[in-house]
């Protein structure tokens, strides 16, 4: 997808709500300290990137397309560092970042758990991971039949999966919550999301967080 589009579409109403919603919910479960350093895999444009800088966080982006990263270093706001890489080897010692983030990235990787792992072997505090709810009205009108436009070729998962994504894996304090229930931008959607937050069922967005416990092994992709 071509990256101005990609970005533009951030700038509408509709996603522009969107994308604030989805950043005060990471920002709530992640709560990065003053100094700390946050990775953020498969950061595409960097929307959330820049989100996360422009609130004072030390942040590092990720991605293995040459375009999107160009973009995203063109729009850099603060102090923020674009790298290429893949995440399912991410090139960085154990331990790296205080915070490990990735948008909707995981859900484009075929080896989903090879890339989760990688995350929360380079994490040392806590991980938020954005991902697409299959039980959602975003995916009755985006995403059945191998989705359309930003959202062809998706994995969109259930609660369920994503517990089974991480079962073996070295985290602590695993939640799921969703918000976005209604994909649109209307007065509905956000007085729900104000009431609500991230406790809404059956929101779009589906978030796992958790922590990683000090001195774990992170060998445990099979």
């Amino acid at each position: 997808m071509d990256p101005n589009d990609y970005d533009d579409w951030y700038q509408t109403p509709r996603g522009r709500w969107i994308g604030e919603t989805e950043y005060r919910l990471l920002h709530t479960l992640l709560a990065p300290a003053p100094g700390e350093h946050l990775l953020d895999v498969g950061c595409g444009t960097g929307y959330f990137t820049r989100r996360f800088a422009h609130s004072g966080s030390k942040v590092t982006g990720i991605d293995s397309d040459p375009a999107m990263l160009a973009f995203a270093r063109r729009h850099a706001v603060a102090k923020e560092q674009y790298l290429t890489g893949d995440a399912r080897a991410l090139p960085f010692p154990d331990r790296s970042f205080d915070l490990g983030l990735s948008v909707t990235a995981l859900c484009f990787i075929p080896e989903q758990r090879q890339a989760l792992a990688e995350i929360l072997r380079v994490t040392r505090r806590r991980f938020a991971i954005g991902l697409l709810n299959r039980h959602s009205l975003l995916y009755l009108q985006k995403g059945r039949g191998g989705g359309r436009g930003a959202y062809r070729d998706a994995h969109w998962h259930t609660a369920a999966e994503v517990r089974i994504l991480f079962a073996g894996l070295p985290v602590t304090n695993l939640k799921i919550q969703t918000a976005v229930l209604l994909p649109t931008a209307g007065k509905l959607a956000r007085l729900g999301e104000r009431w609500l937050g991230g406790r809404i069922p059956g929101g779009a967005f589906l978030v796992a967080t958790g922590d990683v416990p000090r001195g774990a092994i992170r060998d445990a992709t099979d």
